[in-house]
């Protein structure tokens, strides 16, 4: 998941102190093959999979060998599940190095078994790129040359992928409607794989029904699922709150279709999304984000609810798009971003910005600031929302004192802050 826009570009300070969640996958026997997925795309000898990079190449490769294991038809060029494209010229691609570097999507067709809904589809995908060695969207201090393997983002999603193509592709009779598996790379320097897509898809975008992403699906705890753009399109939350009757997860649903990820490509072409995601965790965007601290049941639980509500809309005539405004731009800066050291609680905005966490030895650590305080106002701004927030933030510099207003309990208190600078 980028941290290039939207509400995420204020997560410069993940930390929140959990414990490793030790790769769970004992109890339930379908999460041992998530496992092995995750091992070997977050694996050391991948490099960190940085789009057009050897690494990034051999996970492709072996996404499609998968693809062919579970018997999806190949979707991308010349009848291979290849879909090659180069990347172009932006200030991401080039701080990144990967400008003008030939990358690919991965792309398998599960084709609708109704000649009615067949050329229709539903497009389910996740990113398969992450960051390489650093320091390009690292948020780890140092992390120049050092492997940020991505386990979570987004190795989880991706797996996740290959057990809903699993699910549906052995299930009998297949999905009415046509389902389009993608894996996209580029999407940590803008979404762009998901871009090209859009531009060239296996079947109209005017025939994609709707698109559902997965994007760091490796975290569950306490069976919580966040499901974003739930708002995008009228029937989301009925449909959402009749599968869940029978995967029971705490289920947390909410948003417009715009996001720091690929579904928000697909939102901008007009059409339904969801994004899936089990919240943000210390080793966001870190060389920490390893195998090890994978729970892997909780990816099980994740693809079973997508597979659910795939079988849903796969025989829905239609759904209602509900369009939204796009986020407000962020001004352009010095190329230094001002660092607090919060973690937001993304579950719920309860008038507010509730802290899951601050990090240790941060600016929000010296204020006082602490998990569950509810920010509410930052220098002459009220706090409402994450994008409140970070217009917020971004208005100031690095070294600037703000005022923060919180509420604490039954109290609303005050502190300030020396802003710290993250490049």
């Amino acid at each position: 998941m980028t941290t290039r826009r939207g509400p995420l570009l204020l997560l410069a300070a993940l930390a929140l102190p959990v414990a490793a969640l030790g790769a769970q996958s004992a109890g339930v026997p379908r999460a041992t093959p998530i496992v092995g997925d995750i091992r070997f795309l977050a694996s050391d000898s991948l490099g960190g999979r940085l789009t057009g990079s050897p690494g990034n190449d051999s996970a492709a490769a072996y996404l499609a060998r998968r693809f062919r294991q579970i018997g999806l038809v190949p979707g991308g060029d010349s009848g291979t599940y290849f879909q090659a494209w180069t990347v172009g010229s932006t200030t991401s691609t080039r701080q990144a190095g990967v400008e003008g570097r030939a990358t690919k999507n991965v792309v398998g067709v599960l084709r609708g078994s109704d000649r009615r809904l067949a050329g229709s589809a539903i497009v389910i995908g996740a990113h398969f790129d992450h960051l390489g060695t650093g320091p390009f969207g690292s948020l780890a201090p140092d992390s120049a040359g050092r492997v940020h393997n991505g386990a979570d983002d987004n190795a989880s999603g991706t797996a996740a992928v290959l057990e809903i193509a699993r699910i549906l592709g052995s299930s009998r009779p297949r999905p009415a409607r046509t389902i389009v598996f993608v894996l996209f790379s580029g999407e940590e320097e803008g979404s762009l794989g998901s871009a090209y897509y859009a531009d060239h898809p296996v079947l109209p975008m005017d025939s994609t029904l709707a698109m559902l992403n997965l994007d760091m699906v490796g975290r569950m705890r306490e069976r919580r699922l966040l499901i974003l753009g739930a708002r995008s399109a009228a029937e989301w939350q009925p449909l959402l709150d009749s599968v869940n009757a029978g995967i029971r997860v705490e289920l947390r649903a909410s948003g417009d279709g715009w996001g720091p990820s690929d579904h928000a490509t697909f939102f901008a072409r007009r059409r339904p999304v969801l994004h899936f995601f089990t919240d943000l965790h210390e080793d966001y965007h870190r060389p920490s984000d390893d195998w090890e601290k994978i729970n892997a049941e909780g990816i099980v639980l994740v693809a079973d609810f997508v597979a659910a509500l795939t079988r849903r809309l796969a025989t829905r005539p239609a759904l209602t798009f509900v369009d939204a405004p796009p986020p407000a731009p962020v001004a352009a800066g010095t190329g230094e971003r001002p660092y607090l050291g919060t973690i937001p609680d993304m579950s719920d905005e309860p008038g507010g910005v509730r802290l899951s966490g601050v990090r240790s030895g941060s600016p929000a650590e010296s204020a006082g600031l602490r998990g569950g305080d509810i920010l509410i106002g930052v220098g002459d701004a009220p706090i409402a929302n994450l994008q409140d927030f970070q217009n917020a933030l971004v208005a100031h510099r690095p070294g600037d004192r703000v005022e923060i207003r919180f509420r604490r309990g039954d109290q609303t208190l005050t502190t300030s802050a020396v802003l710290g600078r993250r490049s």
